[in-house]
């Protein structure tokens, strides 16, 4: 039997004190305006936020944010087509599965347990780890194995993008377009960055109710 788990994600450590994270911007930034003299205490946050209004995004390349995400193999297709972006991906190539506690899935959130859709999608996945299972059995090696593993099948990725290119990520993947799964994980980096660096990603406005988080601060720097 699978194990069947939800998505996760993670903010670095390092990442969290996002008050130097906007120290830094303000003073790289000023140097465009030779305005460095107006560094204050509480100063940042009122240029931030006046650079971003006026498109002036690139300021905000000079800072970067780490994220761990545990989703599915197919939203980290989606992940990796950023390419600004610097990622560290667990391999299905090395990991065997049968070693390390069983082949785990991430559940869907659209199917409701008990329904006739959610049955189907969890026999497929207990379809699939037996085949896993009984090719690594036979003396498959992982990377031969792996062809019967779905895109369901839980993948932890780590991700690093400077903070325009989060606001990117955030603008498409959580868009109504976006891949309900894709806008599942996206919505729940961007809270936790609106807690951390409210500045950069406060003018997001989430909708619970549709799940798309959406901004009018888009022009190009």
């Amino acid at each position: 039997m699978p194990i069947v788990i939800k998505p996760k994600v993670e903010i670095e450590k390092s990442c969290r004190n996002g008050i130097e994270l906007i120290k830094n911007i303000e003073k790289y930034g000023r140097v465009c305006y030779k305005s460095e003299g107006k560094i204050t205490e509480g100063s940042a946050q009122e240029f931030i936020m006046g650079a971003i209004k006026r498109g002036h995004f690139s300021i905000i390349e000079h800072e970067k944010v780490t994220a761990k995400i545990i989703c599915d193999r197919g939203v980290s297709h989606e992940i990796v087509r950023h390419r600004l972006g610097s990622y560290s991906q667990e391999s299905t190539r090395y990991c065997n599965y049968t070693k390390t506690g069983g082949v785990q899935m991430i559940e869907p959130f659209f199917f409701e347990k008990g329904s006739r859709e959610y049955d189907i999608w969890l026999k497929s996945m207990e379809e699939a780890e037996k085949a896993y299972n009984e090719l690594i059995g036979l003396g498959a090696t992982p990377e031969e194995a792996r062809t019967v593993l779905p895109n369901s099948l839980k993948t932890e990725i780590v991700v690093t993008y400077n903070l325009r290119e989060w606001r990117h990520f955030f603008h498409l993947r959580c868009s109504r377009g976006a891949h309900p799964q894709i806008r599942e994980i996206a919505i729940m980096l961007l809270e936790k960055l609106q807690e951390c660096v409210p500045v950069v990603f406060e003018d997001f406005v989430i909708d619970k109710d549709k799940n798309i988080a959406t901004t009018k601060f888009l022009l190009p720097s």
